[in-house]
């Protein structure tokens, strides 16, 4: 698989958060994410030294509306298909609930939710030489995971997000595809990889995609309310725009650095 850090890519996500102590908690003992300092109200999180994630404490914040544009998952990617299996291993050891597991073709995946209902994604990608290609598509799909399979190469223990983990994308609920494509192809130069009923899906460098956006809870869905908890913002590796800020139609905030 290509280095996904080369060149134009998710660097971190920031999340309002209520409870910054039991969210960080979350993150650290079920993710793995080690604490990487910050200050105030704010914890930043990691692997490798490299920041994942930011969360920035507002106690007085309006819980999620999940039909409300915003955040559908975080994924993290892992390095390999032994890390996921071990992480596996470990969230149902300590009892974590999970949501879904799919294979996608060019990577395996497991879902779950935060405390606050954030969506999150832990997956690996298979090699770039598997992935199916037609000009600038990749062929994605959703199939049942091997979940034995996945435990099996998961050999060792888990001890946390290993060095290398990196947010590979970030999944967005919008309010309509149209404006969402003109987004992400003209405001953030990504292409068009691959679409679904309901979903779009966009990368950069040929990757199978970075950003997606659905419409699946949220079809209709006008300005996401500021002060609201969730997505803060979406920082992006694009050091040409380094300090550019944007946002897409619905509010989401993308910080270029």
């Amino acid at each position: 698989m290509r280095d996904i850090m080369t060149g134009k890519s998710i660097n971190h996500v920031a999340l309002t958060v209520r409870d910054l102590s039991g969210m960080a908690t979350f993150y650290e003992t079920m993710l793995g994410l080690a604490p990487l300092g910050g200050e105030g109200g704010v914890r930043r999180l990691g692997a490798g030294g490299d920041v994942l994630l930011e969360l920035r404490e507002d106690p007085h914040a309006k819980p999620r509306d999940p039909g409300q544009a915003g955040l559908f998952h975080t994924a993290f990617l892992l390095p390999e298909r032994a890390d996921l299996g071990r992480w596996l291993r470990h969230a149902v050891h300590v009892g974590l609930r999970l949501s879904g597991a799919s294979d996608h073709g060019v990577s395996e995946a497991i879902y779950l939710d935060d405390p606050e209902g954030n969506g999150i994604e832990v997956y690996w990608d298979r090699p770039e030489s598997e992935w199916k290609r037609e000009g600038d598509r990749v062929e994605m799909f959703t199939m049942r995971l091997d979940l034995n399979g996945l435990t099996a190469s998961g050999i060792g223990e888990w001890r946390g997000a290993p060095s290398g983990s990196r947010v590979g994308h970030v999944h967005l609920q919008v309010g309509d595809l149209v404006p969402a494509d003109e987004f992400f192809r003209e405001a953030l130069g990504m292409t068009r990889t691959f679409e679904g009923p309901g979903g779009v899906w966009y990368g950069w460098n040929g990757y199978h995609h970075h950003l997606a956006g659905n419409v699946w809870n949220s079809r209709g869905a006008g300005p996401r309310d500021p002060r609201m908890t969730g997505l803060a913002e979406v920082v992006v590796n694009d050091p040409a725009r380094a300090g550019e800020i944007i946002t897409d139609p619905w509010g989401t905030r993308f910080r270029m650095v």
